[in-house]
């Protein structure tokens, strides 16, 4: 038996064929265009997304008995905002979760309707990048695309559409859009009246791990595959990368590089960061999670490297970077590149290089990078240990993690033991995973875990180099504060 996970990321859709005893049989990437119209925003065509999927499928079960696909469950970027009209069809590009524009929204929500309220309604605030405030965008300035929606979808859940002709949506995804009452597992009727929205033009709520439908006759025959084979919604992101490296159940931590960089806290019960620096949303195991998110992680040294540098040659770059040099740099790099969300909710901040002498070297900017990256994941820890939560040890993924060295530096800035499991692909294992617990294969996401998921390798923390950069990183959150108010000037 084989289950397909589908990752709908930021740059390109990534689809795993799994065995029933967990191991990757088979995985391929499709990439789409990013289109940045104007400054600060982000949209792409879900259309885009779709081809790509079409593509990609007959491909990854090329060779294996078809009949033997039991399952797809997705796990896919979160808050975008994909607006369908009556005959489903797309009404504009989506405007994804790294998009800018609703700094006026957000003010508006968070000042005026005020925070007490929304994190009472959804248990948390408005971020720039979440979907409420991207509708109220629409309202104020698209008024006639505003007036055709009749479905308000998120990114995978556009993918479920297409797959089964059902509009679904999971609990951990729909706790990003600020309309969820994250808490009771409803919509929450007063965030659709302060967006002027019915909950007719929402989509079905489902947990992460059940089966939505069954594949469109026209899809399972472009497919390649059976009609019988089972969709489940799936999970946001972070949620199902959470249960593709296991971290389920109360106590678990996950750190994810990806495009973005998310610290995710695993929680059977729920609760609210009383500061909402962290975010309060449902997770794909039936509980709940807290979760602070930085709009720019791995992308930070992606554009470092391939926009500033020119070279694509990573690991060269990161050869240069020796021990001795680790907790002693001098300079330092806040990657707020798309503004940011946790802990500081700025849509304003930009990233700066700061400390820069006559000696600076390249390899010296390269490592400010990294590390800038892991001060401000550690921005998030302080906050959830200012809670009385304590996190001993996290797992690590994402396409950052697989640099020795930048796992190393994360390690030592936040003094813990790192992870990383036997399965790397984080997403799309977590979809792979919850369409098995969708098929009867396991009882529970958490018993799918258990049986699925081990650990590959650990980095340890070493305490010298931990202590050097706990002095950096007090120097490090310096920098924010005092930049602050010229960053507003700057636009």
């Amino acid at each position: 038996m084989y289950y397909i996970g589908i990752d709908l990321g930021t740059s390109a859709v990534k689809l795993l064929l799994v065995d029933e005893a967990g191991k990757v049989v088979n995985e391929v990437t499709k990439e789409y265009p990013l289109s940045f119209p104007r400054p600060g925003w982000s949209e792409q065509e879900p259309a885009d997304w779709w081809s790509a999927v079409l593509a990609g499928v007959p491909e990854l079960i090329s060779g294996v008995d078809a009949g033997s696909v039991r399952g797809i469950g997705l796990g896919g970027q979160m808050h975008g905002l994909v607006a369908l009209d009556e005959l489903d069809n797309v009404i504009r590009p989506a405007i994804l979760w790294n998009d800018g524009r609703t700094a006026k929204e957000t003010d508006y929500l968070n000042e005026v309707v005020g925070r007490d309220k929304l994190s009472q309604y959804t248990a948390n605030i408005a971020f720039a990048g979440f979907t409420a405030p991207k509708i109220l965008w629409m309202k104020a300035n698209e008024p006639d695309n505003y007036a055709r929606i009749s479905k308000i979808m998120l990114p995978k859940d556009y993918l479920v559409y297409q797959m089964t002709g059902v509009h679904a949506t999971d609990y951990s995804d729909a706790s990003g859009m600020l309309l969820l009452d994250v808490q009771h597992k409803r919509w929450s009727k007063e965030m659709l009246d302060i967006c002027g929205i019915a909950e007719k033009q929402l989509p079905k709520l489902y947990e992460s791990w059940q089966a939505v439908g069954t594949l469109k006759p026209d899809v399972a025959a472009a497919f390649g595959l059976p009609e019988s084979v089972l969709v489940c919604d799936g999970a946001g992101d972070n949620a199902a990368a959470a249960v593709g490296t296991g971290t389920v159940g109360a106590g678990g931590c996950n750190i994810s590089l990806g495009t973005s960089g998310t610290v995710f806290i695993s929680s059977d019960k729920f609760g609210v960061d009383p500061h909402n620096a962290l975010h309060s949303f449902a997770h794909a195991d039936g509980g709940y999670h807290l979760m602070g998110c930085m709009l720019s992680a791995a992308s930070c040294n992606k554009w470092w490297m391939d926009e500033i540098s020119g070279d694509t040659d990573y690991a060269a770059e990161q050869a240069k970077i020796d021990d001795a040099k680790l907790g002693r740099n001098h300079v330092y790099f806040l990657p707020y590149l798309m503004g940011e969300r946790s802990p500081i909710n700025d849509v304003n901040a930009r990233g700066t290089f700061t400390g820069l002498t006559m000696d600076t070297t390249h390899a010296d900017m390269t490592q400010a990078v990294l590390e800038g990256v892991a001060f401000a994941i550690r921005d998030s820890f302080e906050v959830a240990k200012s809670l009385g939560v304590s996190i001993p040890r996290s797992n690590i993924c994402g396409g950052g993690a697989k640099s020795p060295l930048w796992r190393k530096i994360l390690a030592n800035v936040l003094g813990i033991p790192l992870d990383m499991v036997a399965t790397e692909q984080g997403p799309g294992y977590g979809g792979a995973i919850l369409a098995m617990v969708a098929d009867g294969r396991y009882p529970t996401v958490q018993a799918a875990c258990e049986a699925l998921v081990t650990v590959a390798s650990t980095t340890e923390p070493e305490p010298e180099l931990t202590k050097l950069y706990d002095e950096r990183y007090q120097q490090f959150k310096e920098i924010y504060p005092a930049m602050k108010s010229l960053f507003p000037k700057l636009m």
